[in-house]
Order: structure tokens, then sequence, then C-alpha cells
């Protein structure tokens, strides 16, 4: 190996590493805020991606009605859970919540999908499209469950996946897809190129970083979810509503998971299936956080993107199973150095 061989490595590396940490991040918020280990991360990364890929081409994605048949579905939990105190002002406040914002969304997309306005506006249709099923899904199938157990909690987030699978190849089909650069323009660094792309994917995932970290930091949102994830009853007590700040992280991991389809996309060909794989690695990186820790998670994201690119040149065959065994050393010494609790504290 040659050092023009490693640069190339390197920068496939951390390209991929900012990816896996996206979804690192979204992973470790979703658990933190909610207890939800949230194995359909990776189907929020295909949505995203397939969304962009059929506006590219001037289509109507699948997503759009697949948007409807969440905020349906999340309607009539609601308002099933409400029946005994269904008031105006409360079928008010659920029209303007699940009916008004996918029908105007829908109808937006209907509108602009045959323009195709380009790549930047088409990914902002695309989030746009997304993002909300996140809030949708912990409505239909996390928020009845709030009080369970981690273990019932990872029962319905493996069902949830599932589900979301099987839309996703009922909406977009079996067929592979790809779609146009974000950017298109880059630069020589040395002996090695810099597409246009990687600088996007590099920039965007960056920049969502300090977004997050200012939003947690500075906004009244941001320091409730933090309340939330250190202790659910005594931010309940102090008048955060947990029920919503768990819609909200479900909301940012959906839209974070979306951003991470679209990036990756014009680089890859995806199918229906291709977001669980990517989000394992996403959750390799988050058990190696342990869970509890942004900085280390994303760090180990970079680590985790790293080690795909020398096992793909090294081992490709089995640059998978090289990827996912980073994870048993670090179960080992978590198994041996923590205390166990039970689940209820």
């Amino acid at each position: 190996m040659d050092t023009t061989i490693l640069l190339f490595l390197l920068q496939d590396g951390v390209t991929n590493g900012a990816i896996y940490a996206l979804l690192a991040l979204a992973l470790v918020l979703v658990f933190a805020v909610t207890r939800v280990i949230l194995v359909p991360q990776g189907e929020f990364v295909a949505y995203g991606a397939l969304t962009l890929a059929m506006l590219d081409v001037g289509r109507v994605p699948g997503t759009a009605g697949l948007l409807i048949v969440f905020a349906g579905l999340a309607l009539l939990v609601e308002a099933w859970s409400s029946r005994r105190r269904l008031t105006l002002k409360l079928a008010g406040r659920l029209f303007l919540y699940y009916v008004l914002p996918p029908l105007l969304i829908v109808a937006l997309t209907w509108w602009l999908a045959p323009m195709r306005l380009g790549p930047v506006a088409q990914a902002l249709i695309a989030i746009a499209i997304v993002a909300p099923m996140g809030p949708y899904l912990y409505r239909i199938a996390f928020q009845p469950l709030a009080e369970a157990s981690i273990l019932v909690l990872l029962i319905a987030a493996v069902g949830a996946h599932f589900s979301m699978t099987g839309l996703c190849l009922l909406f977009f089909g079996p067929e592979g897809m790809r779609a146009q650069p974000l950017l298109t323009s880059g630069f020589t660094a040395g002996p090695i190129p810099v597409s246009g792309q990687n600088i996007a994917i590099c920039l965007a995932a960056g920049g969502l970083m300090a977004a997050l970290y200012l939003f947690f930091e500075r906004t009244i949102l941001g320091k409730a979810l933090r309340a939330t994830a250190v202790n659910r009853l005594g931010a309940r007590l102090v008048g955060v509503r947990t029920a919503l700040s768990g819609q909200l992280a479900f909301l940012i991991a959906a839209a974070m998971g979306a951003l991470s389809g679209i990036l990756i996309v014009p680089v890859t060909t995806i199918y229906y299936d291709s977001g669980f794989l990517i989000g394992l690695k996403g959750f390799v990186a988050a058990i190696v956080g342990g869970l509890v820790s942004y900085p280390l998670a994303a760090a180990a994201a970079v680590f985790v993107g790293i080690v795909e690119a020398f096992a793909s040149y090294w081992a490709s065959s089995f640059k998978e199973i090289i990827v996912f065994m980073i994870i048993i050393p670090v179960l080992l010494v978590r198994s041996l150095t923590t205390t166990h609790t039970e689940d209820e504290e």
C-alpha cells in the first residue's frame, strides 16, 4: 500500500464516518430521551435516499403516500386514546397536527416534483416529507409503551423496522436508485481528488452537529430534551411534557436519517432494504459511545468508517464482519466494568 492508496482510504473512511456519525447521534438522542433503541433508523435513510432519487427524475415519490399512511394511523391512535375527552378544541388540534401538515406537504410535492428544481431544493423537499414520519411513528408504536421495559421497546422497534421495510418495498419497488450529487465541483488535495459530494457530506455532517449543540445548549426545547434524558420523572414533575420530548427526538432522528440518505444516494445505489445495514454501522458507533455520549459516538463513527474502508481494501469479502466485530470488545469491557441495575430504576 502506497501513500496515495492510504489517502484514498482515509478519505473514504472519513466520508462514511460522517454519515455514521449522524446516525449514531440520532440513535443516542432517541435512546436517551425515550429508552428506545431505534432499529428502524436505517429505514429513514432509505426513505430519504429513494425520495430524492425519485424527485431527481421528476416523479412524485412513494414516501408522499407513506406520509399519509403514517399520519392517518397516528390520527387513529390519538383519536382513540382521546375518545373520552374529545372536544371541538381537541379535534381542531388533531386536525392541525395530523391532517393539515401532511396534506400540505403532499400537495406541494405533487406540484413541485415535475419541476425538477435542482438537488438542494429537492433535498429539502425530501427531508420535509420524511421528517414528520418520525413523530408519527413514535405516536403509533412507542408512546403507548412509554413506561414499558427496554426489552419491550426493543421488540416494538424490531416490529417497526420490518413494517417500514415492507412499506418501502410496496411504495418504491425492488429496484435500486441513485441521484445527482448535491455539489458537482471539487478540488485536488495532493495526489487525490476530493469530489464535491464528499465535501457536501462533511459540511452537512459538521454543520448539523454544530446546530445540534446550539439547539441543546441555547433553546428551551433542547434543554427540555436534555432534562428528559437525564430524569424522565423529574422532567415530568417540573412541567416537561415527556411525550412531546419523545416526538421531538423522533422528529430530529428522522430528519437526520433522511439527510444521511440524501447524502449517500449520489455515491451508492440504494435499495428498499439498504438502510438497515447502514443503520447498524451507526448503531456500532452508538454502542461504543455507550448510548449516552454524543462526542464519543461521533468519534467512534469516524473510526468505524475508517475500519470499513481499510477492510474493503484488505478483505472486502469480510468487511461487514470486521466492522461489526468492533462491538465485541466494547461489550466485554462494559459487561465487566458496569454495575447491573434493574430496568425500572
